[in-house]
């Protein structure tokens, strides 16, 4: 990889659990999106109940040298965390990192990729592949 700074950066935005297994999780969703996308730099962040928030990943990224950011749901639906909360915590994050920029994909509902993960887990406990 070359010293360049990365472009874009990514935030996996999650509601956030007392458990902190669950938000383990998430972070290892972050990792495996991170290898996935070629080392493009990725932060998890919670909505409550889970750290960093979304200011916090921001900042992280602001000190790689990531100037575009994208914020990526981990949420299934488009509910009152999306709507409501999650574009004040932008602005609000965006107040403290002007030069960045912050897109907000939408919530996984709607994404193809969701009914295969729905159709192998019923494979998985029906003990059949689509016959």
């Amino acid at each position: 990889m070359d010293h360049m700074k990365p472009a874009t950066g990514y935030i996996v935005f999650a509601h956030g659990s007392r458990m902190e297994s669950a938000n383990e999780a998430v972070r290892r969703v972050a990792a495996d999106f991170t290898r996935r996308e070629g080392g493009s730099p990725a932060e998890t962040a919670f909505l409550e109940l889970g750290t960093p928030d979304l200011a916090g990943a921001v900042a992280a990224l602001a000190q790689k040298g990531v100037k575009d950011v994208v914020v990526l749901p981990y949420f299934l639906t488009l509910g009152t965390h999306m709507q409501r909360d999650l574009p004040k915590l932008v602005e609000s994050a965006l107040e403290g990192h002007p030069e960045m920029t912050i897109a907000v994909a939408p919530p996984l509902d709607g994404h193809p990729g969701l009914i295969e993960a729905l159709v192998d887990r019923a494979a998985e406990y029906s003990g059949s592949k689509n016959n």
